[in-house]
C-alpha cells in the first residue's frame, strides 16, 4: 500500500469535483475516506453552483465552496485569490485544465487523476501524487483510487444529503412509490405510455405515487404531459435534495431513468429499478446502499440485480453504445429506450416490491426543509 501523504494534526482539504450532479454525489466515498483518515480536518468541496445543494447536510464536509459553470474572468480570479495555498492538500477528481489549475493554487500538497498524453505529463508537474486517467472503472472505484494514492483506506460509500425537519404533508399517509420520469437530457427519456403503465401497476397494488422532479419550466411541461389524468401526486419542483433524499428512503420502491436522482435513491437505500439506455452501466450504474460487490454487466437479457437496485434494460445489439443517443447529440432520442416494454419494467418493479424494504440497510433519515428545490 503506498504510504500516507505526509500532513498537518489538523489538516485543511479541499476536493476539486466540477461536474455534473451525478457526478458530485459519486465523489462523496472518496470525502467520506478522507474524513475517516483525517477526523481532524476540516475539508471543503470546490463544485459548480447549480450542483452544491446535492451536498446538503454532508456530514463529512465542512464548507462547500461554488462558482458558476461559465464564470467570468473577475470571478475566476477572485476565487483563485481565495484558494491560493489555502489548504495543506488539494484533491481534484478530474483531469481537466481548470480543475487541476485549482488545485495546484490551492494546497501545499497536490493529487489528482492526469491523461495519458503530453498535457498530462505536463500536469505531473503541478501534482505531488497522480493517478492515470483509468477507462472502464465505475466511477466510484474511479474516485476511490485518489484516496489509494493517498495512502488512506478507500470508504465505498456514498453519503446523502440530510438535514432534521418535519414530514412534509404532501407525502401520503400509506404506502407509496416515487417515479422520477424527467432525466436532464432528452437521450436518455423513456417513453409516456412506458411511465403511466408503471404508476398504473403501482396503484394496483394499492402504492400511492409521488412524482418527483426539478423547478423547471420545459420539465414540468414535460411531466404535465406525462401524468396529465391520473392520480399521480406532483412534487416536483417541491423538493430540497435532503427532503428528498429522506421521502426516497421512506418509499416503498423508486422508479427513474439514468440521472442523479436514481443515483440518491440506490444510496439511499431505497428498493430502486433504474432504466438505463445508452449508457454503460459498468462505469454509471447505480451505487447500491450496501455497496457493489459484483460489478454490473453491460447488458443483460432480464433486469441485474445488485443489493438494493433493479436494472431494467433492452438489450440491443448496440447497447451500452455510450453515445448522447442515436444521434450523438443531447435531444436525441435512444432506440434502446424508446423501443423498451412496459412489462420488463414492472417485473422489475414487482422483484423491488417484493423485496419488503429488506435491501434497505439505512434507516430512514428526518425529514428537512422544503427549500431549493432539486435541478
Amino acid at each position: 500500500m503506498t504510504d500516507p501523504i505526509d500532513l498537518p494534526a489538523h489538516p485543511r482539504i479541499l476536493v476539486v469535483a466540477l461536474r455534473r450532479l451525478g457526478d458530485v454525489l459519486l465523489t462523496t466515498p472518496l470525502i467520506r475516506s478522507l474524513r475517516r483518515a483525517w477526523p481532524l480536518a476540516k475539508i471543503d468541496i470546490l463544485v459548480f453552483s447549480d450542483t452544491a445543494a446535492i451536498l446538503d447536510g454532508n456530514p463529512d464536509i465542512d464548507d462547500v465552496l461554488h462558482i458558476p459553470q461559465r464564470a467570468s474572468l473577475a470571478e475566476s480570479l477572485s476565487l483563485a485569490a481565495r484558494l491560493w495555498r489555502g489548504y495543506d492538500l488539494a484533491v481534484t477528481t478530474q483531469a481537466g485544465d481548470r480543475p487541476t489549475f485549482l488545485a495546484a493554487i490551492a494546497g501545499r500538497r497536490r493529487v489528482g487523476p492526469v491523461d495519458n498524453r503530453l498535457i498530462g505529463w505536463i500536469k505531473q508537474l503541478l501534482l505531488d501524487r497522480h493517478v492515470p486517467m483509468s477507462e472502464g472503472v465505475h466511477r466510484v472505484e474511479d474516485v476511490l483510487s485518489l484516496a489509494r494514492v493517498l495512502g488512506i483506506a478507500p470508504v465505498a460509500e456514498v453519503v446523502c444529503p440530510r438535514a432534521a425537519a418535519p414530514r412534509p404533508e404532501a407525502l401520503p399517509a400509506g404506502p407509496y412509490a416515487v417515479i422520477h420520469a424527467a432525466p436532464m437530457f432528452r437521450y436518455k427519456q423513456w417513453h409516456a405510455e412506458g411511465w403511466r403503465a408503471v404508476a398504473s401497476h403501482l396503484a394496483g397494488q394499492g402504492i400511492a405515487v409521488v412524482a418527483s422532479g426539478g423547478p423547471g419550466e420545459a420539465e414540468r411541461r414535460y411531466l404535465d404531459a406525462i401524468w396529465r389524468d391520473t392520480g399521480v401526486r406532483r412534487l416536483d419542483g417541491k423538493l430540497s435534495w435532503p427532503v428528498l433524499t429522506a421521502t426516497l428512503a421512506g418509499a416503498r420502491v423508486f422508479v427513474g431513468p439514468d440521472t442523479s436522482v436514481t443515483h440518491l435513491a440506490a444510496a439511499s437505500g431505497c428498493p430502486t429499478v433504474a432504466l438505463f439506455g445508452p449508457t454503460d452501466p459498468r462505469l454509471w450504474g447505480p451505487w447500491p446502499a450496501s455497496g457493489l460487490a459484483t460489478p454490473w454487466e453491460a447488458t443483460a437479457a432480464t433486469a441485474q440485480q445488485r443489493g438494493n437496485v433493479w436494472l431494467p434494460q433492452n438489450p440491443l445489439p448496440c447497447q451500452p453504445c455510450q453515445h448522447e443517443g442515436c444521434l450523438r447529440q443531447l435531444q436525441s432520442y435512444s432506440r434502446c429506450l424508446d423501443e423498451l416494454a412496459a412489462e420488463p419494467v414492472i417485473a422489475a418493479v414487482n422483484s423491488a416490491l417484493a423485496s419488503g424494504g429488506l435491501a434497505k440497510i439505512r434507516p430512514t433519515p428526518p425529514f428537512p426543509d422544503v427549500v431549493n428545490p432539486p435541478r
